[in-house]
């Protein structure tokens, strides 16, 4: 896609609509994916998970933003093929599995889990599958392709580059908001719950000397 033809698409001129439905990824659906994912990390703040769950859940939580931005990577770099589909699929099911073990780490921990962070990781569960099925539209094509194994298309197992490339500048802009929503909050989140646990094992390994001096 040409830096023109993304300006046509963000401005909201005449289009098509598969055009349309390009819009409402890029400009639409993507870049509200980060409102709950720091709306998230902020009820996990609120709820001082590094004194509950701790490091184990915020590492859980890595591994889920790993498994959503690893095929929206690959989504803005190559083209929807079966190869692609089958990424995505896979990486909508593991992440839904990793978020049941996420809430059940939380629960068992005494992390309160409120009404509200339960609402925002309904957005965070759903919005995957909404931009799946939006993909799926689009390229139905390529989804009869992988229904039937890919038979007669020698690249549909491998992953091909866009046909017409994204803008550096959106491209560029995506990834200052990955920094800024998902690696920088998570980031310090993780760094919080490794603080906090170091402090208990030095006032663990401190407590037994204690309690011997108290004995003599």
């Amino acid at each position: 896609m040409s830096r023109g033809q993304a300006a046509e698409i963000a401005h909201g001129a005449d289009v098509d609509v598969d055009v349309a439905t390009t819009r409402f990824l890029l400009y639409g659906l993507l870049p509200a994916w980060f409102l709950p994912g720091l709306a998230d990390w902020a009820m996990h703040r609120r709820t001082r998970i590094e004194e509950t769950a701790g490091t184990k859940e915020s590492l859980i939580h890595a591994l889920m933003m790993a498994q959503v931005g690893l095929p929206i990577a690959l989504t803005l770099r190559y083209r929807v093929n079966p190869a692609l589909l089958s990424v995505q699929l896979g990486a909508a099911a593991v992440h839904e599995a990793t978020a049941l073990w996420d809430v059940r780490t939380a629960v068992d921990s005494d992390r309160e889990v409120k009404p509200v962070e339960q609402h925002i990781h309904s957005f965070l569960e759903s919005l995957p599958f909404g931009a799946l099925a939006s993909l799926m539209c689009l390229h139905a094509g390529q989804v009869r392709s992988l229904l039937r194994g890919g038979r007669g298309d020698p690249g549909a197992w491998r992953l091909l580059p866009r046909r017409r490339a994204l803008s550096p500048g959106y491209l560029a802009g995506i990834g200052v908001a990955i920094g800024a929503f998902v690696l920088l909050p998570y980031g310090e989140e993780l760094l919080r719950c490794r603080r906090a646990a170091r402090r208990r094992a030095r006032a663990e390994r401190v407590a037994p000397g204690k309690r011997k001096r108290k004995g003599n």
